[in-house]
């Protein structure tokens, strides 16, 4: 698992780790039943306190994406098919509000914007 920590971002650094293993887990990159790194191991690698990873893995368990087992360790949920389109959708939504604001930055009206969206949605390279 590669995660990567930025001391520029004004994110706390359980906040980057629980991200970086959420948008793995949604993308499906970390799949049902998967391991996750001992809390202690992954500070280890990441050079950072165990109080950060098991911060980071607390949220996640919240957000029913992984399990801890007592002497097992943190393994990813099995993952609700609905859940992940749910996430997914809420991602998109944010990114889709990111282009409106541009769009209304441009001063381009609503039928213009659609019109890229539709465009690039068409003829678009698209690597799904």
């Amino acid at each position: 698992m590669n995660i990567i920590l930025s001391n520029a971002s004004n994110d706390p650094i359980y906040v980057q780790i629980t991200q970086q293993i959420r948008s793995l887990i949604l993308n499906g990159t970390l799949s049902s039943g998967q391991p996750l790194p001992s809390i202690r191991q992954l500070a280890k690698d990441l050079q950072i306190s165990v109080i950060t990873t098991k911060r980071a893995y607390e949220e996640l368990e919240k957000e029913g994406l992984i399990d801890s087992v007592v002497g097992k360790g943190s393994f990813v949920t099995g993952v609700n098919a609905d859940f992940v389109r749910e996430q997914r959708m809420k991602r998109l939504e944010q990114q889709m509000l990111a282009v409106i604001k541009e769009g209304k930055a441009l001063r381009l009206s609503l039928s213009e914007l659609q019109q890229h969206i539709e465009l690039l949605y068409e003829e678009g390279d698209l690597d799904i």
